[in-house]
């Protein structure tokens, strides 16, 4: 038994009178200690639930690379989509409506497929707890559930394995089952005699020939576009490569599920957090801070777009962050930069297994790259 504790964060606006609410999740025991093994001199055993409880949410996104790592990345996935909709659920009931009218009031995002899961658990708690039926219970979850794709590479997308599903989550791969039967049904009807698409639509991933080869896998993307009423990317062109290519059968399918959403963090924020030198030299030019709340007034730098004074001062802005950066590199890479040179930066989320090699790999090209600059500029 593990208790799901909330953490609140507090998300103010900027010059408004809007304060929004993160709720984070931490993982802990129902008990701190089990007596009876710690009166029986098992000292290390008595705390070994309660570490096993915290070690949920220690870390996100554990290394998967082994079994044990796998099978602790999907109890994190199952416990923060679990507390989340239990959540939801507790605070929907406070409004005195009907669960099955939930679809009309609640829309649950889904980042990517990390929090798929949340799909066959709220169809769970629907049907289990709530007692609707199957057919009402997967309307009310798909008209709440919507999707955002972050990833366009078909052997990137995640998958699990069944096995482990059928041990860690038996009911939810019950649920996986048949949700993916029904939706074969209508790709059936609607690719009739197209027995291949069949076996590139289904959730479930059979594997090659012999099994020997492989394990069925869980594709959860499918499942995400399967139990949601909007799929997006997260750009224009991302869309369009969920539409042509990693997604096509499904956007024959449902061709309306399909829609672009540009996300992205508001470029006044971004601006003012990253580059706090530009954003003071934009409020001196502009005289004021207006542009803070509305990022539209920074056209009017370009009636100073060719006044020599605001050019050097753009200029000395720029020289000033690239000297910052540089002392960073030598700090962490022990690597000298040349500030005067150009910089050409390209900055990915890492995955943990990936860091070490990562980090030394970019460490011995770019003193290569160093020596090379260095050379061709006659330094």
């Amino acid at each position: 038994m593990v208790q799901a504790v909330a953490y609140d964060n507090l998300i103010p606006g900027y010059g408004t009178r809007n304060t929004l609410n993160l709720r984070l999740w931490a993982s802990r025991p129902t008990r701190q200690l089990d007596m009876a093994l710690f009166n029986a001199g098992d000292y290390q055993g008595a705390l070994e639930a309660r570490q096993r409880s915290e070690n949920i949410t220690s870390v996100l996104y554990p290394n998967d690379e082994s079994y044990s790592g796998k099978e602790l990345r999907l109890k994190q996935q199952y416990f923060l989509v679990a507390a989340t909709l239990r959540d939801i659920l507790e605070r929907f009931r406070r409004t005195g409506r009907p669960i099955a009218e939930m679809n009309e009031h609640v829309c649950i995002q889904l980042n990517d497929t990390h929090p798929a899961l949340g799909i066959p658990e709220l169809v769970r708690l629907l049907v289990d707890q709530e007692h609707l039926s199957w057919d009402k219970a997967w309307d009310v979850t798909t008209g709440i559930y919507a999707y955002t794709n972050h990833t366009v590479l078909p052997e990137a997308l995640e998958e699990w394995d069944v096995d482990m599903f059928e041990v860690m989550l038996p009911r939810h791969m019950e649920l996986i089952y048949q949700i993916n039967h029904r939706f074969l049904q209508e790709v059936s009807e609607f690719f009739a005699g197209d027995s291949r698409r069949l076996e590139e639509m289904s959730i479930i991933k059979e594997p090659p020939l012999p099994p020997a080869l492989g394990d069925k896998k869980i594709r959860m993307a499918h499942l995400a576009i399967v139990g949601c009423h909007r799929v997006n990317g997260v750009a224009e062109i991302h869309t369009e490569i969920l539409r042509t290519a990693t997604f096509r059968s499904f956007y024959y399918l449902w061709p309306a599920k399909f829609c672009n959403v540009t996300n992205g963090v508001t470029p006044r924020r971004w601006l003012q957090l990253a580059n706090p030198l530009l954003a003071a030299l934009i409020s001196d030019i502009l005289m004021g801070d207006a542009w803070r709340g509305d990022f539209a007034l920074v056209t009017e730098l370009r009636q100073h777009a060719r006044d020599p004074a605001a050019q050097a001062r753009w200029r000395a802005v720029k020289q000033a962050n690239k000297e910052r950066l540089a002392d960073l590199v030598a700090r962490e890479c022990g690597v000298r930069l040349d500030a005067h040179m150009l910089f050409d930066a390209q900055v990915g989320r890492m995955l943990a297994r990936a860091r070490a090699r990562a980090r030394a790999l970019s460490l011995s090209l770019g003193r290569v790259e160093v020596a090379r600059g260095q050379k061709r500029h006659g330094l």
